[in-house]
């Protein structure tokens, strides 16, 4: 294994995931047509092995990331995203505090898409921390973000972003949906140039003998995902633990 080989986080005859690094795609893409990285052609040089994708994070995104080593694994595990039998939980940062706790139930149009259709889109979340600090950004004196715990039961795209837009309280570092006042703020006040969502864990039923199988990609485990930048905003010691 060499210093630029992806994470293993989990593998056997049926299964493997990795460690998703911010800022690269997971397959080639129209929606990035001149990026000829990603993690599908590095991880079949890296394995060796032929590789089945069985779901996505966006680009920006870090964490789990699973692939499928067969075919009959590949439409079993899709199936379990498509059915929303799995369940996904990430670590995002957003500005200003959220309730403890929440459901989002709001319906998105894919922006590519040809027809104005809004598909079902469920999101929860659960508030781990709060933090506020005495820098004026906005109208206000101090600014205040808030650590969640994020499950989105459906996975549209950019879900969780569009979700938490949708209640005011975008995630930081999002050059689509954020707000750029505040994605400054956090480069120079922490040196953070990501996007703050990260895949930290993932449940699935295993293709082979149907026994829940868990992943995670703690980011404490693996700081140099993204040379520390998440890890180095949850290091304020302003942060106030829920």
């Amino acid at each position: 294994m060499t210093k630029d080989d992806l994470i293993v986080l989990y593998q056997d005859a049926h299964l493997i995931a990795v460690a998703k690094p911010p800022g690269i795609l997971v397959h080639r893409s129209k929606l990035d047509v001149y990026e000829n990285d990603n993690v599908l052609k590095q991880l079949r040089e890296q394995s060796g092995k032929f590789l089945f994708p069985v779901h996505r994070l966006d680009k920006p995104t870090s964490g789990v990331l699973l692939f499928a080593l067969d075919s009959n694994s590949a439409r079993i595990i899709s199936q379990q995203f498509e059915r929303t039998t799995t369940t996904k939980h990430y670590l995002a940062v957003v500005r200003g505090y959220t309730d403890v706790q929440g459901i989002i139930d709001y319906p998105i149009r894919d922006k590519d898409a040809r027809t104005p259709q809004r598909n079902t889109a469920v999101t929860s979340y659960k508030r781990l921390a709060t933090i506020e600090l005495p820098h004026r950004i906005d109208r206000y004196p101090s600014t205040r973000y808030s650590l969640l715990d994020v499950v989105p039961t459906t996975g549209r795209r950019h879900q969780i972003r569009l979700h938490m837009k949708h209640i005011n309280h975008p995630l930081i570092g999002d050059s689509s949906y954020g707000k750029a006042t505040h994605n400054r703020f956090f480069l120079q006040q922490y040196a953070c140039r990501r996007l703050l969502l990260h895949a930290h864990k993932l449940a699935i039923l295993h293709p082979d003998n149907g026994r829940e199988l868990q992943i995670s990609a703690r980011l404490d485990d693996y700081p140099d995902l993204d040379n520390g930048q998440f890890q180095n905003v949850l290091a304020d010691s302003h942060w106030s633990w829920d």
